[in-house]
This record gives structure tokens, C-alpha cells and sequence, in this order.
């Protein structure tokens, strides 16, 4: 196969689902982290490792939208497959004025858990946002990126 070429394309340039049927499953962790930056107004509210609001407890809210978002990837991104995940678990950390969101995910499977890991991240983060955007709208979510991926062809590792 060519390096250059998209996987989701067939001969013609349509899209096309990645044939997986003839490939080996294996176990497979995927690591995605998102970062969001808040200004000192929602910071205040921040009490005990916990944001408070009258929607609810935002953290706790936003572990558990990450993780029923990555269990439906496979029907959010058109072409990403549907797979079971084993395990998810979505982390949040405040550090200085950032909030740090730290999505997990593994299965032993045909094809990877990545975009699960990423979609359980941003779904977290959008969730954070959308709880604490009665405080201040001045919230950036400043990036989601894969962190690692074990598993499958070739490991990725980020040095951070």
C-alpha cells in the first residue's frame, strides 16, 4: 500500500470503509488529552477538585459523557468502525489555569481505539463547557490530541 495514500478512499477517491476482516484482533489502548484553558471567574467556583453548578457536579458530569461518547464513535464518525470497547476511563486534573482531560480507552480487537480515545476526550471537554458557561463564555478549549496507542501496526508515544 501505498504510504501517501488515504485509507478511507477507494481507486475512484469515494469514500470507503477500511476492510478489517482479514486482519489478526489484538489488544489495543488508545490515550487522547484534552486541555482546556478558564479564566479566574470559573476557577473560583473550583472547590474541593469539584465545580459546582446548577446542572450539576461539571467533572463528575464530564466523566461520564467522555465515556458514553467513546462507546458511540463508531456512530459519530462516518467511517470509523463500530467496535466494543473493554475499558474506558476519563481523568481530570486542574493544573495552574488549565483543566487537563485525560480519556483511556482499550479493546482487543481488528482495528484501533484512538478515535474512541479522542471522541471520549472532547465530548468530556464540550461537556465542561457547556456546564461552566453560565460562570463566563471566555473558555478555550485549546487543543485534543492522541497522547499513545499501543496495539495493531505501529505505537505511538507523544513526549510531552
Amino acid at each position: 500500500m501505498d504510504k501517501n495514500k488515504f485509507t478511507h478512499l477507494d481507486e475512484k477517491g469515494n469514500p470507503s470503509m477500511v476492510d478489517v476482516g482479514q486482519k489478526k484482533p489484538t489488544h489495543r489502548i488508545a490515550k487522547a488529552r484534552a486541555i482546556i484553558s478558564l479564566n479566574t471567574e470559573i476557577l473560583a467556583q473550583l472547590n474541593d477538585g469539584e465545580i459546582k453548578t446548577k446542572k450539576g457536579p461539571v467533572f463528575q458530569t464530564a466523566i461520564i459523557a467522555g465515556m458514553m461518547a467513546a462507546k458511540k464513535t463508531g456512530e459519530l464518525i462516518p467511517l470509523c468502525h463500530p467496535i466494543g470497547m473493554d475499558n474506558c476511563q476519563v481523568d481530570i486534573q486542574v493544573k495552574n489555569k488549565e483543566i487537563i482531560i485525560d480519556c483511556t480507552a482499550s479493546v482487543f480487537a481488528k482495528t484501533g481505539i484512538e478515535m474512541e480515545a479522542m471522541t471520549g476526550a472532547s465530548v468530556a471537554a464540550l461537556t465542561i463547557y457547556d456546564m461552566c458557561k453560565a460562570f463566563s463564555h471566555d473558555i478555550v478549549i485549546k487543543e485534543i490530541k492522541l497522547m499513545e496507542k499501543h496495539g495493531g501496526k505501529k505505537d505511538f508515544n507523544r513526549n510531552e
